[in-house]
């Protein structure tokens, strides 16, 4: 009768121990190695932040002219502020710069064909009507002109805020310069797109008219019966 007793308590723990045992293995493996700490609040605030910032700006990606009003009126507010405030001309001259370099990079293509190792696979735009269309690339993209011209002015606008940014400096040299910078930048840039024959903007695809299609006679237009 003991042993029976007996036999049967050891079934009933061995029972037990399988039972048990896989729970105990996932709960081991749900819990977090040792030297291993979860993100801070801090780091979880910031990491929400980012997302929800970015999920604004893919939100508005698709309003092309209202993001160019908006950028525009943004360029405006900082020239009204440096005209009132009858300083911060270096922040001003530098912003100028900074929006030329922009304005090149957006008019570039991708891929330089001035350069030796161009790729014939690359981003060039058809010569014949065989070739297949390619639309035009930039080396900046507009969302990223766009959204660098309006950080770059907000930016500036914060610098007009602190007097260390106000270095005196006689204005009107640094307007002579900037126009001169941009007729010969501007200049360069329309010597390389005629040598190159490339236009920075794309509208649609063209159709190519084939002697064929112009040598097909028209449709005689159809008149009805009286």
């Amino acid at each position: 009768m003991c042993v029976t007793i007996c036999a049967e308590q050891n079934t009933l723990l061995v029972l037990i121990m399988e039972l048990s045992g896989p729970s105990v293995e996932n709960t081991m493996l749900q819990e977090p190695a040792e030297g291993t700490s979860r993100p801070s609040a801090v780091v979880l605030a910031w990491r929400r932040l980012q997302q929800m910032y970015q999920k604004k700006l893919d939100d508005v990606t698709p309003y092309t002219n209202a993001r160019w009003i908006f950028a525009i009126i943004l360029i405006l507010l900082f020239l009204a502020r440096v005209f009132w405030l009858q300083g911060w001309y270096i922040v001003t001259y530098a912003l100028g710069i900074y929006h030329l370099n922009l304005f090149i990079a957006f008019l570039s293509p991708k891929i330089d064909p001035a350069l030796s190792d161009f790729d014939d696979d690359g981003p060039e735009l058809p010569t014949s009507n065989n070739e297949e269309f390619r639309p035009f690339i930039r080396r900046l993209p507009e969302f990223k002109f766009w959204y660098s011209v309006s950080k770059s002015t907000l930016i500036a606008m914060v610098c007009t805020m602190f007097d260390c940014f106000n270095i005196p400096v006689f204005w009107p040299i640094l307007v002579m310069y900037f126009i001169t910078l941009f007729c010969i930048t501007m200049k360069k840039q329309i010597k390389h797109m005629i040598k190159y024959r490339y236009l920075p903007f794309t509208h649609s695809k063209p159709r190519y008219q084939t002697h064929q299609d112009a040598a097909k006679p028209e449709a005689a237009p159809l008149v009805a019966e009286i």
